[in-house]
Formats: structure tokens, sequence, C-alpha cells
């Protein structure tokens, strides 16, 4: 008897232990919670722990740059998007107390903000105080793209990305430079070999992946989560232009090689030409950028870019790319505006469209439409005198931004495909002699249009 007695006392002894054992676990995880969350007013308290830790880390991170006076403004494709959806209500509303952290509050493992380089010069300060803080930081650098050229190719090395650690959540910086386009560039995110690749899940970084370009955008200093920090004016917009922003930059070292064989044409009627291109093209830019039709460099002048980095100065013309779903009605009027007379229109909007445009002198800026198909891509030609249809077929490509003549335009993403689809696998060699409905590598026949439609399809002027 006395033996099962004492069974039972150890057994509801074990479990008092154990009861009493899960109270303190419990009690304890509340408690850190509640200290976690301290940060917030009483309304945020429904907040985990790991929601207050972002919001923390990005509060004493603003708090850090505005003690540096560093003007920064918000990029964080997330939380961005998450404010767009209520940009109204964020314009209109007071600086009271917000009843919630609904913003940087959002799950993620980075907040990103950008930085103009010229706003900020003494970053040793700025290293200082973020250790006095509790952060650690990485400073990112590469080689500065805006000392490369012809003549020079600069091994100097700017900032590029910053990164703060604190806690379990992280800033990223990103440093944005003005270029000669007149636009905002950044660089890609490319670690050295001594650095740790274990400071934070690079691969998970919006930014960095490779170069960027940007139109400078217009800030509004709004109130988010209480925190006051500067946004895009027009967020969607902002974040339009992150999913289309990789840019690509001139390739000097083979430009240079390029003309150690081929040595360039420095005549004055190389030069003039060169000139007249240069201003037809911007004028160009100009007129397309304010119809709001996409375009990009195409045939002879895509190459000059991508061989030689500056127009070729035999070419006699400026050729640019549109795709035929961009077509707008108004693109002649507009260059005839602009004091560009229609020189030619071949072809139709449902087939092998094609402008050309008379600018000084003997130049001519042509417009070439290109048609989407499942596996291609192909743009059309016509030849006045025998109403001949021709079609040249292109691998299907994207879009980047680069910067020619010191503006800011589209290429092809896929440039050698698309530049050998053209000329073939020789189009490193000059050939001056080019027979446009032979020549290129991509041309196939394409019937012949109806004679009763050529007064429609075949207009000169």
């Amino acid at each position: 008897m006395q033996k099962i007695n004492r069974n039972v006392v150890l057994a509801l002894l074990t479990a008092a232990s154990l009861v009493f054992l899960l109270f303190q676990l419990s009690y304890y995880r509340f408690y850190l919670s509640q200290k976690n969350a301290a940060v917030f007013s009483k309304g945020r308290g429904s907040q985990s722990g790991q929601d207050s830790t972002r919001w923390h880390v990005v509060r004493k991170f603003l708090g850090l740059i505005s003690s540096q006076n560093i003007p920064v403004y918000l990029i964080d494709p997330l939380v961005l998007g998450l404010i767009d959806k209520d940009i109204e209500q964020i314009r209109s509303s007071s600086d009271g107390p917000s009843p919630e952290c609904k913003y940087f509050c959002a799950p993620r493992d980075f907040t990103t903000f950008a930085l103009l380089d010229k706003t900020w010069k003494h970053e040793m300060d700025l290293f200082r105080t973020a250790e006095k803080m509790g952060f650690q930081w990485l400073k990112i650098l590469n080689k500065d793209p805006r000392l490369d050229g012809m003549d020079d190719l600069s091994g100097t090395e700017i900032p590029l990305h910053y990164i703060f650690k604190l806690a379990s959540h992280a800033i990223h910086l990103v440093v944005f430079y003005e270029r000669s386009g007149h636009y905002l560039w950044h660089g890609p995110l490319r670690l050295k070999q001594h650095m740790d690749r274990k400071f934070v899940p690079f691969r998970k970084l919006h930014f960095g992946r490779y170069p960027g370009a940007y139109e400078k955008p217009e800030l509004l200093l709004a109130s988010i989560d209480d925190l006051k920090v500067q946004i895009p004016k027009n967020p969607s917009s902002f974040l339009e232009e992150i999913s289309h922003s990789r840019f690509l930059e001139c390739r000097y070292r083979e430009a240079r090689a390029f003309f150690q064989l081929y040595p360039d044409d420095a005549s004055l009627d190389a030069v003039e030409f060169r000139k007249k291109a240069k201003s037809l093209l911007h004028l160009a830019a100009l007129t397309l950028n304010n119809l709001g039709v996409k375009f990009w460099l195409s045939s002879g002048t895509c190459l000059g870019w991508y061989r030689q980095c500056n127009i070729i100065p035999y070419s006699k013309d400026v050729d640019l790319g549109v795709f035929i779903r961009d077509y707008k009605a108004d693109i002649i009027p507009a260059f005839q505006k602009a004091g560009l007379p229609l020189k030619h229109k071949f072809g139709k909007v449902e087939d092998s469209l094609e402008l050309s445009f008379q600018g000084e002198g003997d130049i001519k800026l042509d417009i070439f439409f290109f048609y989407e198909e499942d596996d291609h891509i192909w743009n059309g030609g016509t030849q006045a005198k025998s109403g001949k249809k021709f079609k040249y077929l292109f691998p299907k490509f994207t879009l980047c931004w680069t910067e020619f003549v010191e503006l800011k335009v589209h290429v092809p993403c896929e440039t050698l495909q698309y530049v050998e689809a053209n000329y073939g696998p020789d189009w490193r060699v000059p050939v001056k002699m080019w027979d446009w409905k032979s020549s290129p590598s991509n041309v196939q026949d394409n019937g012949v249009w109806p004679v009763d439609e050529w007064d429609d399809v075949i207009q000169i002027y």
C-alpha cells in the first residue's frame, strides 16, 4: 500500500513540475513579445515582435541619416507597393498617430532607400555613428563608368551600395549618380573576394543584380507609420520604372580594339555628319518621348553603339525601332511640327510600316515598326519602284537602357543576337557598300504589294 502511495506522489510531483515549466515558458515568450513591441504605441500592441523589429530598425536608420543631414528617399518595391494603394489617403492625411503599423511592419528582409551621391560626402562620420547605434555596415565599391571613354578606361572606384544591419533586419542604401544624359544611374552590387557573403541574403535584394537607369523622381515628404520619410510622389510610376530599369554600358574596351584595327574617320565630313546625327537623334527622342512612344536604336545606329560606341559616319541616317503596338497616328504630325518633313511612308499599320523623315542636309531619320510573332519579331521593307516586300527576322528581345551621344535611350538587351541577326557573324568588319534588299543576313522576300494598294502603301514626298 505504501509503495502505491509513493508512486502516486511521484507522479503528482512530476506533473506539477511540468505544469510549472510550461507556465514559465509561456510567461517568458509573452515577456519577450511585450519587450520587442515596446517601441510602438498601445494601439500597435497587436504587432508581433518581428514586425516591430522592422519598424524599429527603419526608425533608427532614419534617425541615423537625419543626424548626418543625409537626404534619402524610400525606393523599396514592397513597401512602395503597399503605399501606392493608399497614396491619396497618405497625401491628404494629417501628422496624427497611425492606428497600426501597416507598411514598415510588412514581412521582408530588407528596406531599401536611395541616396543621391552629390548630396553627401562624409561617410566616415556616418559609419562611426552607425556603430554607436548598434548597426553593422558593409560598403560595396566598383568602378565609375562615367570616367570611361575612348581615351581612358578608368579604374577609379566609387561607392555603389551600403548595407546597415541591426538585429534581424537590414537597410539597403542604393547610391544614385547623375549621368550626362540627365538621368539617375545606380551600379551593380558585386562582392569582392574578402567580403562576407553571409552578411545578409544578398540574392533577395531588389537592386544591384544589374545597373539601372531612372528619371529624377519628384519627391513627397510623407508620414508613413508615424515616421517622416521622403517617397516618390508617384509611387506607381517609380514601380513601373523598376521593372524596366536595366542598363547596359557602352563597350569602350571592345570599341578601342575595333579602332585599332579600323582607324576612325576623323575627316571634316565625318565630324559634321556625326554632329548632325546626334542632333537628329536628340530631336527624335524628344518628339517620341513627348508622345509616350517607346523606341530603341536599331539597324546601323544600334551597330554603331555596340561595336564602336559612336555613330557610324558612312551610314548617312539614324535608325530607330518601334513596336507596332506603340504606334500613334500623332507621330507624323509631331515630327513635322518639330521641323522634320515626311520623306516617305511605306506599308501600313497592319503590315510592314516604315516612316522616313528628312533631317538637316542629306541625313534622314528612319523609323521601322516591328511586329511580334510567337517565336520571333520582324520588320518590313518596301521597294518603291517594284512594290516588292521584304521581311527582316529577329529573335525575340527585351529592351534595356544605355547612354549614347549624351542621351538615355533603349537598345535591345540581347544586343549581340540582335546585331548578328541583322549583320551576320562578321558584324565586326565594316561594310560600306550595303544593299538593304540583299545584304542583311535576316532578309526574306515577302511578296509584292497589290497594285491597287500602291497609292496607300508607297508614298514618297
